[in-house]
């Protein structure tokens, strides 16, 4: 397996990756909504993403967006997506995504890194804690969807990240 950062060039082999993420969050299939929003994402430099292969094969994917902690006056990231493969899935391709993702963000100097995940998504939260990541106590979390687009909404974080 090779992780590497993606490109704008990767768009073609990551756009069907992030379609079947959102998918997975119950939005409806919508391939060229999904280019359209990567490819806005990597052209503005607004996140970081990291894709998997294997053999050639685009397997799974971690995006980061980057942010700021006002208390520590310092930056931080937000893991905002992580997604595998159906048949790729319990062969360590999320633990090593979630680690390149830490390290990039060791990389560039954050203090931390936060992300929201399902309640019921006792995967992700068994990888997240065997990767030393603790579940959050102290504060309580609050949404608010906002636009046109509510009918196809998934829960949203304070962070704007939604439930991984």
């Amino acid at each position: 397996m090779i992780i590497r950062r993606a490109l704008a060039a990767d768009l073609p082999i990551l756009a069907p990756l992030f379609d079947r993420y959102r998918q997975f969050y119950g939005q409806p299939a919508d391939l060229e909504r999904a280019k359209a929003f990567l490819s806005e994402r990597l052209e503005r430099d607004e996140s970081v993403v990291f894709v998997a292969f294997h053999g050639g094969e685009a397997i799974g994917f971690v995006q980061l967006y980057p942010g700021f902690s006002s208390v520590r006056a310092a930056r931080t990231f937000v893991l905002n997506d992580l997604y595998v493969a159906d048949d790729r899935r319990r062969g360590g391709v999320g633990r090593a995504l979630v680690e390149a993702g830490v390290s990039h963000a060791r990389e560039a100097g954050a203090v931390g890194l936060s992300l929201v995940t399902g309640v019921d998504n006792r995967r992700a939260q068994a990888l997240y804690e065997g990767l030393g990541w603790a579940r959050e106590t102290a504060f309580v979390e609050y949404g608010l969807t906002l636009g046109a687009d509510t009918k196809n909404a998934a829960p949203v974080s304070r962070s704007g990240a939604v439930q991984v």
